[in-house]
């Protein structure tokens, strides 16, 4: 019996920010998944060795969580004033589908590295030392992001003493800047309430900052549903029927946002919106076991991500989390202390993160110029993924 060999794709893994994926570029995958479509969707699910029944996604470079299951596609830019493009995939463990409503902020930080790898970058723009200035355009949210790539004899640099919680070793430092990350024609607050009363059947009516900024995310105070929000992921993941019940939360929450029109469209828009939930500083203990005093942050913010409490910060949701706590009388706001700040530092289930933000307020309508935070990555590995030819 003849069998379809494998092809081999030239592809890097790469650690950015807290998650790591796969990283293409355009030009290398193959020619029916060089544009967006059925083909290329098949590739990703099996390259990430999706759908698993399993969970496990053993049979694929995909590694059984939301901040593992990933892919990115970097090619030359199509916009002016830009030097990449950047596409982000958030691969379903298991389900047959890959994600494109929204951006990965963690992978955010390896995209200007891995563009100058590729040559993707004008030669003139990247120095041999200093800095690398990449102005990438996300393509999937049509925002520009700058990405401060540091050089050291012509190479990207990618070790340092740079400490980001949820990795566990030290990197460079990579600044990222989210640039308008709210359309000026969309609303930042979708329901025009900095604050709602979200009805959830069966489950109940909560207070919500529903906020469009990084991603779309979904606001509740941590009291309101039984937590105190130094949850780590266990409390959160071992509870099948909490888990249920966030995902009832997502689900109306999308709907009242306007980003679905039935309840029943959740279930095929699983990376967004984002669900969250906060709490006033409070001392607690990290996954890693290191002591987070309630005096080194300002508040404590816990995530879910696909369907799971996140280990740390998507690094969308940080940005929407930088946004709302500037803006006075949002939940993550009154959570902090409310009142005007420019930057805020919230606890995660591994520990500590600054982010600050630019935002105004004219006419009763909220704008946000910039996000900024640090992050850090690097080259796991290069070389050639392999896939079943008849696997797209």
């Amino acid at each position: 019996m003849a069998h379809v060999p494998q092809i081999k794709i030239p592809a890097t893994y790469i650690r950015g920010g807290t998650s790591k994926g796969v990283f293409f570029n355009l030009a290398d995958l193959p020619e029916s998944a060089q544009t967006p479509g059925a083909a290329r969707d098949s590739l990703l699910l099996r390259v990430i060795g999706s759908p698993d029944p399993y969970g496990k996604q053993t049979d694929g470079m995909g590694g059984a969580t939301s901040s593992t299951s990933k892919t990115v596609i970097l090619s030359k830019t199509s916009q002016p004033n830009h030097d990449v493009d950047y596409l982000f995939g958030q691969v379903s463990i298991d389900k047959p589908f890959v994600d494109w409503s929204g951006n990965c902020g963690n992978l955010t930080a390896a995209v200007g590295a891995f563009a100058i790898s590729q040559g993707l970058v004008d030669a003139s723009r990247v120095p041999a030392n200093g800095i690398a200035t990449v102005r990438i355009w996300q393509a999937n949210i049509k925002k520009t992001i700058i990405a401060q790539v540091p050089m050291t004899d012509g190479a990207v640099q990618e070790t340092g003493d740079f400490e980001l919680d949820g990795v566990t070793f030290p990197a460079a430092e990579v600044q990222v800047e989210f640039i308008s990350p709210v359309d000026a024609t969309d609303a930042m607050f979708p329901t025009g309430n900095l604050v709602d009363e979200l009805e959830v059947p069966g489950v109940g009516t909560f207070k919500a900052t529903m906020i469009n900024a990084g991603i779309p995310t979904v606001f509740l105070n941590a009291a309101d549903i039984g937590y105190g929000g130094t949850e780590l992921q266990d409390a959160i993941n071992g509870d099948p029927a909490a888990l249920e019940r966030f995902e009832t939360i997502r689900a109306y929450g999308a709907l009242k946002m306007g980003l679905i029109s039935d309840v029943s469209e959740a279930a095929g828009r699983q990376h967004t919106p984002k669900v969250a939930f906060c709490a006033p500083a409070a001392d607690y203990v990290s996954s890693s076991g290191k002591q987070i005093a309630a005096t080194e942050i300002d508040l404590n913010v816990r995530a879910l991500s696909m369907g799971k409490l996140h280990h740390a910060m998507m690094g969308t949701a940080a940005v929407a989390i930088g946004t709302a706590a500037t803006i006075p009388g949002t939940l993550v706001n009154l959570a902090a202390g409310g009142g005007e700040r420019e930057a805020v530092i919230f606890g995660h289930p591994s520990g500590t993160l600054k982010v600050g933000a630019e935002a105004s307020e004219n006419g009763g309508d909220w704008t946000v110029n910039k996000v900024v935070m640090s992050r850090s990555a690097r080259v796991l590995m290069e070389g050639w993924v392999r896939v079943p030819g008849d696997a797209f």
